[in-house]
């Protein structure tokens, strides 16, 4: 508070404000916003209704509307989502914080960008595109100085345009150290619940992408629905990766057995996961078995077809890393070691130099045993000598 005063009332900069704290303070006080402001400025009804009504933020929103009731419920808070310009569209309350909200424009329509209100979480999530906290004091304006705000960007699952953010608000007394990670899991909720259409000027796919799931998993995830990129956890994704690979379907103990191994994680957390993949997809997932109804590309089936084909050189082009990296799921640990050794034991057997290289100098670059079988087969003066001799060296340290 002493920083606070310091600032709105002498101009004077206290050296432990955050950085963004004391930028966004200072955009406040260049916009004349009056320390003593008493509630947020409203937009015009109807515009904020076009903006909200029939979009693809709505209808996400709506489908986890339950989930984020029971947050807001449960931990006494108001909870906002907002549009890319800190405009809230819609929020919701529980029982103390409700009323609180609705006393300083906390409400549809409320301008909570720091130019209109004064610095607060909103704000600088949205400007930042960062999961941002804002705590008591360091709000510019009194009437939420008692506050205590986390809030977090939602991106547009096909674009990853910043379609706004998601705010979680409750007084300081009531602060929570998960706060600001419970607002990154509502947002993550949000943007996999967000709906695809072709009259969303941010949703639009890639034309040249092939139909069906595509699935990318060695060395980085990204998984596209009829050209349109997913946004799903790291749980998801391995859950997906897993339905991938196993076109013929998985019962649910299978599954559970292939993600989390012998963890003491329920059945009904595994069905959680599944319910959000089947609503992303657009429900083309089965149950009894749990099966993926549209075609399905991964580059892992695609390296392995490659390498049962003889084409090693094409394979190891085609081999991006290891199968998720850091990956707890012990059914894709043992598939990642599986597409390594097999990928090794084919250039082994057919070392071929440009692969050799592209191997040793982008994925492998300690093994010694894939060179010297290259040099063994190759004579001088064959150009690529010198390179794999360098690799050797540089291996040897």
């Amino acid at each position: 508070m002493r920083a606070w005063t310091l600032f709105t009332e002498h101009g004077d900069v206290a050296a432990q404000v955050r950085p963004e704290i004391l930028n966004s303070w200072g955009r406040s006080r260049e916009a004349h916003v009056s320390t003593e402001v008493e509630a947020a400025p409203m937009a015009d009804e109807s515009e904020t209704d076009a903006v909200w009504n029939d979009t693809p933020l709505q209808a996400a929103v709506e489908a986890v509307e339950s989930e984020l009731r029971r947050t807001a419920e449960d931990g006494d808070l108001v909870i906002a989502v907002t549009d890319a310009n800190t405009r809230i569209l819609w929020t919701y309350g529980g029982r103390v914080m409700r009323n609180r909200a609705e006393q300083v424009g906390f409400l549809p329509g409320g301008r909570w960008d720091d130019e209109s209100v004064g610095t607060n979480a909103l704000d600088l999530a949205n400007r930042l595109d960062t999961p941002s906290t804002v705590f008591s004091a360091e709000h510019y304006a009194r009437i939420v100085a008692n506050w205590v705000c986390w809030a977090a960007p939602v991106h547009d699952p096909a674009s990853g345009r910043k379609l706004g953010v998601i705010d979680l608000s409750t007084t300081w007394d009531r602060t929570h150290p998960i706060g600001l990670a419970t607002a990154r899991v509502m947002a993550r909720l949000i943007e996999t619940a967000i709906p695809y259409s072709t009259e969303h000027p941010s949703a639009q796919p890639d034309q040249t992408a092939d139909p069906g799931l595509v699935m990318t998993l060695l060395g980085t995830a990204e998984t596209r629905l009829d050209g349109y990129r997913l946004l799903l956890n790291r749980r998801q994704t391995e859950v997906l990766a897993l339905l991938a690979l196993h076109p013929e379907g998985l019962s649910l103990e299978q599954l559970h057995a292939m993600v989390y191994g012998d963890q003491a994680i329920t059945f009904s957390t595994l069905k959680a996961e599944v319910s959000h993949l089947r609503h992303a997809l657009g429900g083309q997932l089965s149950s009894r078995p749990y099966r993926l109804l549209m075609p399905v590309a991964t580059d892992v089936q695609h390296v392995l077809a490659l390498i049962r084909g003889g084409h090693v050189a094409a394979a190891v082009e085609a081999y991006g890393g290891d199968l998720l990296p850091g990956t707890n799921s012990p059914a894709l640990s043992e598939l990642a070691d599986y597409v390594a050794v097999a990928l090794r034991e084919a250039l082994l057997a057919d070392p071929q130099p440009d692969a050799v290289l592209r191997y040793s100098e982008e994925l492998s670059p300690y093994d010694r045993e894939v060179v010297e079988a290259c040099l063994r087969r190759i004579a001088p003066p064959h150009p690529a000598i010198p390179l794999l001799k360098a690799r050797l060296a540089v291996a040897g340290r």
